[in-house]
């Protein structure tokens, strides 16, 4: 029996299962998740869709090479573990990237159904996949190779270390991940909201490495708790893997910054992530309060869009998106502003800030703007905004959160003089080993090409993983 019964022909005529999601007005004002899941019946009649082409296009553009032809072929047999086992094979976070991936640019961007309608819901499958073996406590673990005896030590417990402990530890190698704060997941628990990507979520995930045998430390700043050197020398690692993301937040650097009520998105997001400000019954409010103020965050990516949406839920009277170019330009999904346009959330694009106002006691009252205009493409192909003269306006708030991006942290830079880094301190290493200046020593992610999405720090990680089992297998080391 083939594992698709439904004619090619009679496939391309189904149209795409819509996600089921929450009310916009309802789930405006709670943290709950906004996208529900697929039932199964659901899922298997999106399965069916696939046309199982020759080359697959959704393979060649998955960062982490997922199999999906036969994962998707899984869903329409019915067996949903071995689906999930397959999926695990090559990555670690199915039930994470099923929720946060930009699977639009990525597989769902290479399907060929996409070319005429629209593509394969790959992403919801996968989501799918994830919570069908979660629910039914039956775990699709891939197998684990005989010990080798080699040790590997990863810093940074966010997608691009987490993916590559599960590719190492199928190869029988000892993992140890370091995490500095004292919760595992890095950026999937500080920086996305629980209404994207509850944290039970990645809880459950990281307990599945653990049951792959993988080590967890938390509460340890590599650079400062321990140096690379003495995890080499002193713990015996026989590699490092350096993940540690690119979480330095940065700043307009216009007047006013320093005044009460203005945060970087990260520290917002992190205060309200790992600090639990969405469960006010509970914890003690970490951030200033928004119920009833204002509030506006400056940016057009997924960091902004978390942050703003975010806000609004803390009870925020308006919430407003400042972006310096038009929607087109904007980096953010397309499914996470059209959310946030459902919800309530206020755009202000083709919009600059130029100072922030407080009153004389130095909390913020207003922000500055000027209206802006497209000129020409800059390098990355995207048009300039250029500022209308005599445009200037005042935007009211008590609240601005600056989500225009990060850099990378210095501290593993600093104490480790042998490791090449660029002029903004980002280290370098090889594109496509990802081996660093230091014997030993790898490093991928947002600490190497600044800051991306997840499933482009889980590619660098599974690149790495191989580069370090290639390393650890034969010992030949060149950069």
């Amino acid at each position: 029996m083939p594992s698709n019964p439904v004619p090619v022909k009679e496939r391309m005529k189904l149209p795409r299962v819509v996600m089921p999601e929450q009310e916009p007005l309802i789930r405006a004002g709670n943290f709950k998740e906004v996208n529900l899941g697929l039932e199964p019946a659901a899922a298997l009649q999106e399965a069916q869709r696939c046309i199982e082409c020759a080359k697959p296009g959704c393979i060649q553009q998955c960062p982490v090479g997922v199999n999906i032809r036969e994962v998707v072929s899984l869903i329409c047999t019915g067996d949903i573990l071995a689906a999930a086992s397959k999926m695990r094979e090559d990555n670690a976070l199915p039930a994470v990237t099923g929720r946060v991936c930009p699977q639009e640019n990525q597989c769902e961007g290479g399907c060929l159904l996409g070319k005429r309608g629209s593509s394969i819901a790959i992403g919801n499958l996968e989501r799918f996949i994830a919570d069908y073996e979660r629910n039914s406590g039956k775990l699709g673990l891939p197998q684990i190779a005989p010990p080798t005896g080699k040790s590997v030590a990863i810093v940074g417990s966010g997608p691009a270390g987490l993916s590559a402990a599960g590719d190492l530890i199928q190869k029988g190698h000892r993992v140890r991940v370091f995490e500095a704060l004292h919760e595992l997941g890095g950026v999937l628990v500080y920086g996305i909201p629980e209404f994207r990507l509850p944290k039970a979520i990645v809880k459950e995930e990281i307990s599945n490495l653990r049951r792959l045998g993988v080590q967890f430390e938390t509460n340890v700043i590599v650079g400062k708790s321990v140096t690379i050197e003495q995890l080499m020398r002193d713990e015996k690692f026989d590699a490092v893997f350096v993940a540690t993301g690119a979480g330095l937040p940065q700043f307009l650097d216009i007047p006013g910054e320093h005044l009460n009520g203005v945060y970087s998105a990260n520290e917002f997001l992190t205060r309200i992530n790992l600090m639990r400000a969405y469960l006010p019954d509970d914890f003690d409010q970490p951030v200033y309060d928004c119920r009833g103020k204002d509030v506006v965050v400056v940016g057009g990516g997924n960091v902004a869009m978390d942050a703003v949406r975010t806000s609004k839920r803390l009870g925020a009277n308006k919430a407003t998106l400042v972006y310096r170019r038009s929607e087109v330009e904007m980096p953010a999904r397309r499914e996470e502003v059209h959310h946030a346009r459902q919800e309530g959330i206020e755009f202000q694009l083709l919009t600059n800030p130029v100072e922030l106002v407080g009153d004389e006691k130095g909390w913020l009252t207003g922000m500055k703007c000027v209206r802006m205009e497209l000129g020409e493409p800059d390098e990355k192909g995207r048009r300039r905004p250029v500022e209308v003269k005599g445009s200037e306006f005042i935007i009211p708030c008590s609240v601005a959160i600056i989500g225009v991006g990060t850099t990378a942290n210095p501290l593993i830079q600093s104490t480790t003089p042998d490791l090449g880094v660029t002029n903004r301190n980002y280290i370098i290493a090889n594109p496509e080993t990802m081996r660093t200046t230091k014997k030993g020593v790898f490093a991928g992610g947002d600490i190497v090409t600044g800051a991306a999405t997840v499933i482009l720090a889980m590619g660098a990680g599974r690149k790495a993983a191989a580069s370090i089992n290639d390393y650890l297998t034969n010992g030949v080391w060149e950069h």
